[in-house]
């Protein structure tokens, strides 16, 4: 679990570092976009990069969310007689909050595929024209998209928050360190958070258009 979201973090850094990528305007955004399409040539194929890109990520995904199922069963069995009386549980609200927040980003990531990658949900969807497409979604009278953006990424945030100090507590990283792993996971979540919603607010507030 801690393998499979480690890849996921590393290309939430990667992703939201093209996406502000956007602010140094049209040209270089679309540019950007078709350049990832490119990687690896001529050894490989145009978007055979992508192809083995999101095949890698499928991959990591369903890793996670089954060693999280296990590890809920492994639990439930673990304590086959329920508490008579359960004491509230010890722990951030991030941490009690890691399952809903992970099915709160399976049905992003489904929509954000459909809105930005395969453009059907987009109100321009035109391939090839990212920069347009992103303008076009997060326009001011689309508030309630940019309000559901918004709440996925903070779900994001939370959900990354307990995750990177978790994973760094199973790699073996500053062991007996809870302190500073906490620390450091909160801060590479709001960085996170905040990168990717100075995009959407960019745009709604006139900023990038």
């Amino acid at each position: 679990m801690a393998l499979s979201g480690g890849l996921l973090v590393l290309f939430i850094i990667a992703h939201m570092v093209g996406n502000l990528k956007i602010f140094f305007g049209q040209g270089d955004f679309d540019h950007y976009a078709a350049w990832l399409r490119t990687i690896g040539m001529p050894a490989l194929h145009e978007t055979w990069f992508l192809w083995i890109q999101r095949t890698v990520l499928t991959v990591c995904v369903l890793l996670h969310i089954g060693t999280a199922a296990e590890l809920a069963v492994r639990a439930r069995k673990a304590r086959p007689v329920r508490y008579q009386h359960r004491p509230k549980v010890q722990g951030s609200y991030a941490a009690r909050t890691m399952r809903w927040g992970g099915v709160i980003l399976v049905l992003f990531i489904i929509w954000h595929i459909l809105d930005l990658t395969v453009g059907t949900v987009n109100p321009r969807g035109v391939h090839g024209e990212p920069y347009g497409n992103v303008v076009a979604d997060f326009q001011p009278d689309r508030w309630y998209i940019t309000l559901f953006y918004a709440l996925a990424v903070i779900a994001l945030g939370f959900h990354l928050r307990h995750g990177l100090s978790s994973m760094l507590q199973s790699l073996g990283r500053g062991a007996g360190r809870q302190r500073e792993r906490s620390i450091t996971a909160a801060v590479i979540a709001v960085v996170i958070v905040v990168g990717y919603l100075s995009v959407p607010f960019a745009v709604m507030t006139g900023l990038v258009g």
